[in-house]
């Protein structure tokens, strides 16, 4: 007899998997998940250096493509998403920062009850296994999702924090604390020395329970309907196509993210009228806000030439100090193996009318270029700017009618001139930095994008040269009541 489910949950992400885990705690509903990726096996994965890597995996990143973006000289951006179980909590950099107060308390504003920073905090609070912070009101201990301080710190993540302290920034120890504002190191989503993504902290412990089907390397293709009524989904396994369906009582939910959740709900038949008919898709319900109000952080780089060979390199020096890692790592999971290579940052305001903090850094003692898919030799660090309030609006839409084929990302970058004047504050701001007095004795000189490039014309110049996205898409299946 073919089973029929209490719940299909259509993709094995950051949140497929918590609801995966909490949904078939009750041991009388049956529960399947389904995953286009494979299962997270893969050692590039669980190894955090291995994020250097992912980039360039098909196997286990979407490696999607923007649209040429009018603002960035019609460039295409590359957006990495996750492709295994885990989803982008399996290729990110592991670092665990919540949204800032006012974030929740704006989707409350908006009509979303329930959504507000102290309706959300328990949640964080019970989902979060705090290694550094204990006895906390803001913190949890007891958590799946294991949170660790770095076990190996270079030495240029702490000279960055005392630069940024040069440049009249403060420290922060705790950017998930009563204030998000300030500088200092990172904590990240790990477990003995090992990412703890979704998958680990919440799909992993619970795969031997009898009610919960996961099924990877199975791709969606539609939620069928029965007139109005999801009764089912589609999906691709082994070229072979799949219905499976739920009970009369039963829900489907789509935990795709904001690039794939709205692309199925196209193909399902959901979404614009002039959209789907584009596409020779039946309409079963008109709903204009699918895919719109894309949102994305869009991130601009400064590089310096390294004055010391501190940094991680693509030396002979450097290949040798990655042999004697390997090795320490396998013996102690500990030394530069460990690290989420962005081990310190902050948050900063672009000027002083700003409420909250509004630029984002991320330090890397070590030069990154084009996401890690090019290699730069030598001794650098790169500073990571982008800003996190970005009022430019995008839209997901469908490239064609095949399920099988990558969703049409228009992300509207810097369409509104205030996301221009903050990105640029934040380019100057994050210059001040690196030259400031406590990072004068590790640089040789800027290398990108060098100091002829000085007033704002030309770092406007520059970003539409050089800015790519950070990877933090959001806003396309929008909350709310209004008419999206």
């Amino acid at each position: 007899m073919t089973t029929k489910y209490d719940y299909i949950i259509i993709g094995a992400g950051s949140a497929g998997c918590v609801l995966a885990n909490r949904l078939s705690a009750d041991l009388s509903k049956n529960v399947l998940l389904i995953e286009a990726g494979p299962e997270d096996k893969s050692a590039l994965i669980h190894v955090p250096i291995g994020i250097a890597l992912l980039s360039r995996s098909q196997q286990l990143n979407w490696q999607f493509d923007t649209e040429p973006e009018s603002e960035l000289h019609n460039r295409r951006l590359f957006w990495p998403r996750g492709k295994a179980s885990g989803g982008s909590s399996s290729i990110n950099a592991m670092v665990y920062i919540r949204g800032h107060k006012a974030d929740y308390d704006g989707w409350a504003a908006l009509g979303n009850k329930g959504w507000s920073y102290e309706d959300v905090l328990p949640y964080f609070i019970k989902s979060e296994s705090n290694q550094v912070i204990k006895n906390s009101s803001l913190h949890g201990n007891d958590g799946p999702l294991t949170v660790e301080k770095h076990r190996t710190v270079n030495p240029l993540s702490d000279v960055f924090v005392e630069a940024a302290k040069d440049a009249g920034h403060k420290k922060n120890d705790n950017f998930n604390g009563e204030q998000q504002e300030g500088v200092g190191r990172y904590q990240v989503t790990q477990r003995n020395g090992e990412r703890c993504s979704s998958a680990k902290a919440y799909l992993t412990p619970v795969m031997s329970r009898t009610n919960l089907k996961v099924i990877s390397a199975a791709h969606a293709t539609r939620v069928v309907f029965d007139g109005k009524k999801a009764v089912g989904v589609e999906y691709s396994k082994d070229g072979s196509l799949i219905i499976a369906k739920i009970n009369s009582r039963g829900e489907i939910i789509l935990s795709g993210g904001a690039l794939q959740s709205p692309q199925l709900l196209l193909l399902s038949g959901i979404g614009a009228k002039s959209e789907l008919q584009r596409h020779n898709i039946q309409v079963v319900k008109e709903l204009a806000g699918v895919g719109k109000n894309l949102q994305d952080h869009l991130d601009i780089t400064l590089m310096h030439k390294a004055a010391t060979k501190d940094p991680i390199a693509v030396t002979p020096l450097g290949i040798a100090r990655g042999i004697a890692a390997t090795v320490n790592y396998i013996k102690n999971r500990k030394g530069f193996l460990t690290s989420n290579v962005a081990e310190s940052g902050g948050f900063v305001k672009s000027d002083a009318s700003q409420e909250r903090p509004n630029i984002q850094f991320h330090f890397l003692p070590t030069y990154l270029k084009d996401h890690g898919r090019q290699v730069m030799l030598g001794y650098g660090y790169t500073l990571h700017i982008c800003d996190v309030t970005p009022k430019s609006r995008g839209s997901i839409s469908l490239q064609t009618g095949n399920p099988l084929d990558d969703p049409k990302i228009e992300a509207g970058y810097l369409t509104e001139d205030e996301d221009w004047t903050n990105l640029i504050n934040g380019y100057k701001l994050g210059r001040e930095i690196l030259n400031a007095k406590s990072l004068s004795n590790y640089s040789r000189k800027e290398v990108v994008p060098g100091i002829q490039v000085e007033t704002d014309e030309q770092i406007k110049e520059d970003i539409r040269q050089r800015a790519e996205s950070i990877y933090h898409p959001v806003g396309t299946c929008k909350m709310g009541s209004d008419d999206m």
